[in-house]
């Protein structure tokens, strides 16, 4: 139940919803009701004795009995109009009610799926929020097909849990309860003991979807590593054609589809198993019911006539659609609140780095940015080991030495990424975990060594995270990286679509445009992350050009293993097993004739 009422605070402000459901559903199951009683008049209307007389009926006692006032003006009528006037008369008024009925029905329907949308759009919202709060670290401990598989399916599967339950909870309820209020007026002797079996069958149907949530939780999970294993399919394509491994990947995709498959098929023989066994119950509590009230009514033991016996055998039957839609529906809930387990569960994952409550904006960089004595570990890997730096305004400082040095981490440390595990970071001498992380972002801009680029025009990848950027500005900042030429040769432009991940680019292509949007915002502080590392010569040539001018009057952190990209550089950081072995300008660091001179001559340098 804890899950249950979780989820449905997603449903807030419940009330503009649940009281327009309440108010509808009970009309609508008041007027859907009201027909069934005046099926005695019809029924005694037109199996009466022809040009028998029509006494007049009794007055009823109590206020509330709606069917004796009926009958009882009824038979005025029916004295007044004759039998056909009557008939007709009872059947406008039965198709009156029923269609009263129905419309309150359409109604509390429409709220009920606008409640359905509106919890769907919050969980959904919450929960993709939530996602993009998290770490770095997190996702590198995630299938992302799993994520994908939570935020997409599972929300889906929670949404109708959610409405059905309240249908389950008030709407069939109600109608169940107005059912059974119709029963106990026509006959008390025959309600009390067809109520005796309605236990057995409540028992049986809880048997038969027991197990559904379990099986439920274990489909989800199948899901979700399908998933994964369709995006990295996709995602690696070209890799997976190389090495000659689609039959591997179609076999790895083929177990998790089947093992998918042999769930959902032994849930649906629960699930469609409810409803043909709920149906035969009913039948044969109907044809039980009928024998017994028929041997009443032919050995006299029974008040009732046979209009009022088939009215009751009516009624009896309408009762059942309910208590059938219950047992129907007690699969979904199983669905849903293995669902929302796992929705809950993403939800309430936090971030590892978060700004603390006093943190304060930086909106300037004046001095500097030091590491002072930093320690970090991967588990039991240790990556940087009492490592301290200072970067100087305006200075561009290059990490080299060989892979798994920590030059990557290093790099991470300064945007906030991931944290120190001891040692502190400080930017302009405040420490950065006191410092709220956007704003310390906002000064940096970031060239990684994949490009990363949407499924978007040119302009919206330039103008990333810059909804007020202009077409100036972001011709201004393509110049600079050197792309504009290309750009304009483009079939259309900047509003060319660079499809999936920039694939129709080329790689120097795909990273001038991420150059372009890294220079779009001006930051004082850039980090190049091997940004010419998977480039031919040709493009390193013009991404280089574009780096230097990115360059100018910036501070500027690098990693890099071509000698023409650091060289030049103010500061070099030797690292090696997550230490700083050497610094210095590249003149003092030859003459050394340490590892940095071994590394020049071998050209090797590697990113993390």
């Amino acid at each position: 139940m804890k899950t249950y009422f979780r989820l449905l605070s997603f449903a807030k402000p419940i009330e503009k919803f649940a009281i327009p459901y309440i108010i509808y559903t009970l009309l609508s199951v008041v007027f859907s009701s009201i027909a069934y009683p005046l099926l005695i008049p019809l029924l005694n209307t037109l199996f009466a004795s022809k040009g028998a007389a029509v006494a007049v009926g009794v007055r009823p006692h109590m206020f509330l009995d709606v069917t004796g006032w009926f009958k009882y003006y009824m038979s005025f009528f029916i004295k007044q109009q004759g039998q056909w006037g009557a008939l007709k008369y009872i059947c406008i008024l039965i198709i009156i009610t029923m269609f009263i009925g129905n419309f309150f029905r359409y109604l509390s329907a429409r709220t009920m799926e606008n409640l359905r949308l509106h919890t769907l759009l919050n969980l959904r919202r919450t929960v993709f929020d939530n996602v993009m709060d998290m770490h770095l670290g997190f996702f590198n401990n995630q299938r992302k097909g799993d994520i994908i598989s939570k935020i997409a399916s599972d929300v889906q599967v929670v949404q109708f849990s959610v409405t059905a339950t309240l249908q389950v909870i008030f709407r069939d309820p109600a109608q169940m309860i107005v059912f059974m209020i119709l029963l106990f007026l026509t006959s008390v002797k025959l309600t009390l003991w067809s109520l005796l079996v309605v236990p057995v069958s409540a028992f049986i149907i809880s048997k038969i979807v027991k197990k559904l949530k379990s099986q439920a939780t274990a489909a989800q999970q199948t899901y979700g590593n399908m998933i994964s294993n369709l995006d990295e399919a996709l995602s690696g394509v070209k890799i997976i054609k190389a090495f000659n491994a689609t039959d591997y990947i179609k076999a790895r995709f083929d177990r998790e589809n089947t093992r998918y498959s042999k769930i959902l098929r032994s849930m649906a023989k629960r699930q469609q198993a409810a409803s043909p066994v709920s149906e035969t119950l009913a039948i044969t509590m109907v044809s039980a019911i009928v024998m017994y009230g028929g041997y009443l009514i032919l050995n006299n033991k029974s008040d009732l006539n046979g209009g009022q016996f088939i009215e009751y055998i009516i009624i009896f039957s309408q009762l059942m659609r309910p208590a059938k839609s219950i047992s129907d529906s007690f699969s979904n809930i199983h669905n849903g609140i293995a669902a929302g387990e796992r929705v809950l569960a993403l939800i309430d994952e936090k971030p590892a780095i978060v700004d603390r409550p006093n943190a304060m904006p930086v909106i300037a960089f004046d001095d500097s940015i030091e590491f002072d004595h930093v320690y970090f570990a991967y588990e039991d890997r240790i990556v940087l080991d009492d490592v301290s730096l200072k970067v100087p305004k305006g200075k561009t400082v290059a990490l080299v030495g060989p892979s798994g040095g920590g030059k990557s981490t290093l790099m991470d440390l300064i945007p906030r990424f991931i944290e120190p595990k001891s040692g502190q970071i400080l930017f302009d001498g405040k420490n950065i975990q006191k410092v709220k992380a956007d704003s310390l972002r906002s000064l940096m801009g970031i060239v990684n060594q994949e490009s990363i680029l949407f499924n978007d025009t040119i302009f919206n990848n330039i103008a990333f995270g810059k909804t007020d950027a202009t077409i100036e500005q972001v011709e201004a900042a393509a110049r600079i990286a050197n792309a504009h030429n290309f750009i304009l040769e483009a079939e259309n432009g900047y509003q060319t679509n660079i499809g999936d991940r920039g694939t129709k680019l080329s790689g120097g292509q795909r990273q001038r445009i991420c150059i372009a949007r890294a220079v779009l915002n001006n930051p004082p502080i850039m980090l190049l992350d091997e940004a010419t590392s998977a480039l031919d010569t040709e493009s390193e040539k013009l991404v280089q050009d574009a780096l230097n001018n990115l360059m100018k009057n910036r501070t500027s952190l690098i990693i890099a293993h071509r000698l023409s990209t650091i060289q030049n550089a103010d500061i070099i950081v030797v690292l090696e097993n997550g230490k700083i072995v050497e610094q210095g300008d590249h003149h003092q660091l030859i003459g050394n004739n340490g590892l940095y001179r071994r590394l020049i001559e071998m050209q090797t340098f590697n990113a993390d």
